[in-house]
């Protein structure tokens, strides 16, 4: 297929979505797909074969990561010329929005794919003036679309109580081989540790944001007394968090990449993750993935990937308490630990980029058949229903 993607974020910025669309385009093109991706000005030129066009944009106040784009025309003359079977739109804003725009006046079939929690992320950022407006926005976004994506099955039944219809599934996924527990590594468990090795290491990796709840990491330090957290990532919330954490025993390391990053969850004794925003989580799979035993808020799409007291432990969000007994359970029963180790390593196992992105080609089938009636024909049907009206 000739897949067009268009995307808010790329690399060589780093969070999830990248995470997500870094691993799928390459799994895109050893499949013999051939892909276009749209994405902001400051993103890199190509990925994997895949040549990226690079649309000028504006930083937005609340949030300079994401860029305001303006319609270009470019847009318009990009796609027409790559003349792709399907548009995917990933979590449009602004330029998926200007993707889902081009790809209805071009007659093509469209994929859109909700993956920021925006309604809860609003207040946080200032934005909670606007926070009435964004459900009837994100409807209109991805009402545009022929189908729709979401990351997890909590995701989705949000997304169709607002009345998103036709929400399928597209879940991630994870390299095993990378993030795996034989990387478990002395200099790293030093570095986390500030160099204490020899203690409890709690281990936080992501967005360092206001939306991430990161300042239960801090009561998780008092309540568990001996621990020592390393947080890996970085944010607009670090300086505050910083001055914060100032007199307790926290290390942050900014952001790590591949083996580095493998080698510091491989390391770590328990991962806590208690945002309550996810809507898939990629750090805890990656987390179970290592052989790291995962407390996590049971909230969003966790739920998808950690199944409480099988293979990890949830809290409620409400009752932080509880992750503060979770966490002390697994520095004082070893065995419970191990236990939790094997099983997330197992759970992780199941799940595969190759699997995952020939899934999400199934989406693109299914958004062509039923975009229109001849869709085993492709571009030829799409003609011949344009010449008979």
């Amino acid at each position: 297929m000739r897949i067009a993607i268009f995307t808010e974020v790329f690399l060589p910025k780093i969070d999830g979505i990248t995470n997500r669309l870094s691993h799928t385009v390459r799994c895109l093109v050893e499949q013999d797909h051939e892909v276009l991706i749209f994405a902001p000005a400051h993103a890199i030129a190509e990925h994997c074969g895949a040549r990226v066009v690079r649309v000028p944009g504006i930083p937005f106040p609340a949030y300079p990561e994401l860029r305001v784009s303006a319609p270009d025309p470019r847009i318009a003359w990009e796609l027409s010329r790559f003349d792709p079977d399907v548009v995917h739109a990933v979590g449009p804003v602004c330029l998926g929005l200007w993707g889902l725009a081009a790809a209805a006046a071009q007659g093509r079939p469209s994929v859109a794919s909700y993956h920021t929690d925006l309604p809860r992320y609003a207040p946080l950022h200032g934005l909670g003036w606007a926070q009435g407006a964004i459900w009837p926005l994100v409807r209109a976004v991805h009402g545009r679309a022929t189908i729709n994506l979401a990351p997890s099955t909590a995701t989705r039944r949000e997304l169709e109580a607002h009345g998103i219809e036709d929400v399928g599934i597209w879940r991630g996924a994870v390299d095993t081989d990378l993030f795996h527990p034989g990387r478990r590594s002395i200099d790293m468990r030093v570095e986390l540790s500030g160099g204490c090795p020899d203690g409890p290491v709690l281990l936080y990796v992501g967005r360092v944001s206001p939306e991430k709840n990161l300042r239960l990491l801090g009561d998780a330090l008092d309540a568990v007394p001996g621990t020592r957290l390393a947080i890996v990532g970085d944010g607009p919330a670090r300086p505050a968090l910083e001055r914060s954490f100032a007199h307790q025993p926290v290390t942050f390391l900014g952001f790590l990449r591949g083996e580095e990053l493998a080698r510091a969850y491989a390391s770590a004794d328990v991962f806590v993750m208690p945002s309550t925003t996810e809507t898939l989580g990629f750090a805890v799979l990656e987390a179970m993935s290592s052989g790291c035993p995962v407390v996590a808020a049971r909230a969003g799409g966790i739920p998808d990937l950690v199944e409480n007291s099988q293979t990890g432990m949830l809290f409620d969000p409400e009752t932080p308490e509880q992750a503060f007994e979770q966490i002390q359970e697994l520095i004082e029963r070893p065995c419970v630990a191990r236990f939790y180790a094997r099983q997330g390593r197992k759970a992780a196992e199941g799940s595969s980029w190759a699997s995952e992105t020939e899934r999400l080609v199934d989406a693109y089938r299914r958004a062509l058949a039923v975009h229109q009636p001849y869709g085993a024909l492709g571009r030829v049907g799409r003609l011949g229903q344009t010449l008979l009206g």
